[in-house]
């Protein structure tokens, strides 16, 4: 699902405003891997989460407190990956989609991980979500 369509969809659920928060190429050393190789060790994992919020109630100060803290995401992102080996970034991102989604103030969330060193002829090798929390009522 695109940006513009995530957007669109939202608008026609009735948002009239939709802000966006992102993070790009969040790197961490990750326990992650099926693989007999990966096993015991640690992978570079590329991390990209795009959280769509509401907008707020009341005009914004220029005060933290009144806007969607985002390094409660980047914590809890890097708690995740320190839990214990992780076999699948599907697991992964799963698990990155219901912390995003855990939060009042999003509307929608796209994650994905990739993995920058498995293959030297690929870029990345990599899993994504988006996901719409659904409307009340």
């Amino acid at each position: 699902m695109r940006d513009d369509t995530i957007t669109a969809r939202l608008y026609r659920e009735g948002a009239t405003e939709i802000r966006k928060i992102f993070f790009r190429d969040l790197i961490l050393d990750t326990h992650i891997g099926v693989h007999e190789s990966e096993q015991g060790r640690t992978q570079r994992l590329l991390m990209n989460v795009e959280l769509y919020l509401e907008p707020p109630a009341a005009p914004l100060a220029d005060d933290i407190a009144n806007v969607f803290d985002y390094d409660q995401i980047r914590r809890g992102i890097r708690r995740l990956t320190r839990n214990g080996h992780i076999n699948l970034q599907e697991t992964l991102v799963e698990q990155i989609v219901e912390l995003c989604l855990s939060f009042t103030e999003v509307r929608a969330v796209r994650a994905s991980t990739a993995k920058p060193d498995v293959y030297p002829d690929v870029a990345a090798v990599g899993y994504e979500v988006t996901r719409i929390k659904p409307t009340a009522g």
